[in-house]
């Protein structure tokens, strides 16, 4: 590691998160833009919002400027292309159960998501639609509804209504009105929005978006949005009857995670304190070869620091060779022990600025971690790295930390930092479950 790295990273990153918070004001002048794609799932809930959105808005912010995309980016993190479009159809499922979507996907959409044909004839609805505002955002999600569904026939009629119906400037000698949506040949993820020069991600990033709005004072109500959505350090159970049943499903919880990313400690440590004694979750951590993850947006972690009350800084950002010499440690740590190891492993990197790749540091580390252990070869370690790769890359997930929960015979897969309250989710739905099958 740099000298740089390792004398500026603490002192930079103790004066970036513990400096005083002071929400910035974002500029507004150019409203709301939303991001869709018709082949897009995220796309498909968002459309969902838009209406009740529209509504909130303070009139100067209205309307809602709509885009729709043509083209996809390449699938994230080495994907198939059928992968990423099976994660994509499965995320979105859970998300609208979790928060009440209407998202009934017809099994020819499924296989093969809305067809070309029918693409083309909600664009050229959508066109040529005389409608504006609010009502306009209902057409969109009726276009949503007719394309996830394969409804062609509905889809066939308003084709035909708005192919024959005269255009605004064949009809008046006014000047046509501003188009209420474009269409740009250009590549996004997923939807999303945008304001104030900031992304948005379509459902993750939904209510931060609208508290933000609220605290500019560009809402002209109070806005309910995903009323079943778990706050970070809120319980979806507690009551003591049902704590009890779910504590004796004894479920376990794998994590896959870059030692070199921040957001594996600032996740770690909110399950472990959360989540692990409060639901009697077994705890594994499966640690992976260096990602290249160091490069990291310091505004999100300062705001998931923020939301998960959890400390970061000062810090010293490892590199490949501070990664494997964590990992190194921490294989020569008992398998039980080893979450419990990490953490304090973490902590010491990630809040008091170790480097663990420069020697005197390293054996403060190993000092702390190993009693009679036996540092093992480095080989073994790499092996050992190399089979958790192996292993997380099999789940086929497009972010990491990679989160494996086992309740019983049941395992369920997912993925990051906004995902995390699944394991809650699921905890509540399996402890459903035993109680249905009792009965």
């Amino acid at each position: 590691m740099s000298l740089a790295r390792r004398w500026l990273d603490p002192i930079r990153s103790r004066w970036f998160f513990n400096r005083p918070y002071r929400q910035r004001h974002l500029s507004s002048r150019n409203g709301i833009t939303v991001y869709l794609r018709f082949d897009d799932a995220y796309s498909y809930l968002l459309v969902q919002l838009l209406p009740q959105l529209e509504e909130l808005l303070i009139p100067r912010l209205k309307p809602l400027k709509i885009v729709i995309c043509t083209q996809a980016c390449p699938p994230p993190n080495g994907l198939s292309a059928q992968a990423w479009q099976q994660y994509m159809l499965d995320d979105a499922a859970a998300l609208a159960a979790q928060h009440r979507f209407v998202f009934d996907v017809s099994e020819t959409v499924r296989a093969s998501l809305p067809s070309p044909a029918l693409i083309q004839q909600a664009t050229t609805v959508l066109k040529t639609s005389p409608l504006r505002g609010t009502d306009y955002l209902h057409l969109l999600q009726d276009i949503f509804h007719m394309l996830w569904q394969n409804q062609q026939g509905k889809l066939n009629t308003l084709h035909y209504m708005a192919t024959r119906r005269p255009s605004p400037a064949s009809v008046s000698n006014t000047a046509p009105d501003l188009p209420a949506i474009r269409f740009v040949d250009e590549p996004i993820a997923s939807g999303f929005l945008l304001f104030g020069g900031r992304h948005y991600r379509a459902i993750d990033d939904f209510l931060r978006l609208t508290r933000r709005l609220k605290q500019q004072k560009l809402l002209n109500n109070e806005p309910i949005f995903l009323i079943n959505h778990i706050e970070w350090g809120e319980h979806l159970v507690n009551d003591p009857e049902s704590l009890n049943e779910i504590q004796a499903l004894h479920a376990r919880l794998d994590i896959y995670l870059a030692l070199e990313d921040p957001v594996s400690w600032l996740i770690l440590a909110y399950i472990k304190r959360e989540l692990v004694d409060y639901y009697n979750l077994t705890l594994r951590v499966h640690p992976l070869p260096y990602q290249g993850r160091d490069e990291f947006d310091w505004g999100l972690i300062a705001r998931l620091s923020r939301r998960t009350e959890i400390s970061i800084a000062p810090f010293c950002r490892p590199t490949q060779v501070a990664s494997l010499n964590l990992a190194r440690i921490l294989y020569s740590v008992d398998e039980e022990q080893r979450s419990e190891t990490l953490l304090d492993l973490l902590k010491c990197v990630w809040c008091r600025g170790l480097d663990a790749s420069f020697t005197p540091h390293v054996q403060r580390l190993m000092t702390m971690a190993l009693d009679q252990q036996q540092l093992v070869d480095l080989p073994e370690t790499e092996a050992w790295l190399a089979s958790n790769q192996a292993t997380c890359e099999a789940y086929q997930q497009p972010d990491l930390p990679v989160m494996v929960l086992q309740i019983g015979e049941q395992q369920q897969v997912f993925n990051s930092l906004y995902r995390v309250w699944r394991i809650e989710s699921l905890l509540a739905e399996a402890l459903e479950m035993d109680r249905n099958a009792n009965v």
